[in-house]
Formats: structure tokens, sequence, C-alpha cells
């Protein structure tokens, strides 16, 4: 089963997110905040990261960008899922190293397509 780290500060989104991608067939990891993430990449390798963008301290930009910079997390597909989406927030997140940004709210559907794709997963008939 592959496991996903979602890092999102506010508790309903991370819920939510977290429901649809086990219904999805997913394990999820939950962070609040990048510390929370970054502590918990120490004992845990997920197979993506979704990342929100605003949130306290560090923001998902910047978490993405020191993601990148690490050795056991250069190469993971990471997700940028934001409220923000607007064409230089979408550019942010990609300039910081992003495998794809998609913007808030999003369908069940839709998140678990884009997922599975990202992961090369054969898509899930419906």
């Amino acid at each position: 089963m592959k496991r996903i780290l979602v890092v999102d500060d506010e508790i309903g989104a991370l819920t939510l997110i977290g429901i649809m991608l086990e219904r999805g067939g997913f394990e999820v990891l939950k962070a609040k905040e990048a510390e929370q993430a970054l502590a918990l990449l120490e004992h845990d390798k997920p197979d993506l990261i979704i990342l929100d963008v605003m949130m306290p301290g560090m923001d998902g930009i910047e978490l993405c960008r020191v993601l990148r910079e690490r050795p056991d997390t250069a190469e993971l597909p990471i997700l940028i899922l934001s409220a923000r989406g607007d064409a230089k927030s979408v550019m942010s997140g990609m300039d910081a190293g992003a495998s794809d940004y998609l913007p808030k709210p999003i369908l069940h559907h839709d998140l678990v397509a884009k997922v599975r794709k990202m992961l090369d997963l054969d898509p899930v008939s419906e």
C-alpha cells in the first residue's frame, strides 16, 4: 500500500484529504506544520507528499524547497494543494520543486486520480 504524507495546518482539510486518500486505497500520514512533517520524515518514508501552501511558520513553498535539498526526499513526488490558484502562486510552487500544483477545493476523484498518476499506478475505474 502506497503511503502519502499530507501537510496542512487546517484540521478540516487534513481530515478530508486523509479520508479521500484512504478511500482511494492509500495509507495516510498527517502533519499540521512543516516542523512536524520534517520530524515525521526522520522515521517514515512516504511515497508521495501533499503540501498546503499557507501554513504558520514555514509555508508549503519553503518546505518544498527544504524537501528537495534533502537526499531522502529529493526525488519524491510532491503535490502542492492550495487555495491559492493564481499563476504567481503556481509558478512559485513549481519553482520550489513541486511535481504538480492543484487548486483547492478538490474533488475526491480528481485528487485520487492525480495521486495515482504521480505514482505511476493504474487508474481506478469507478
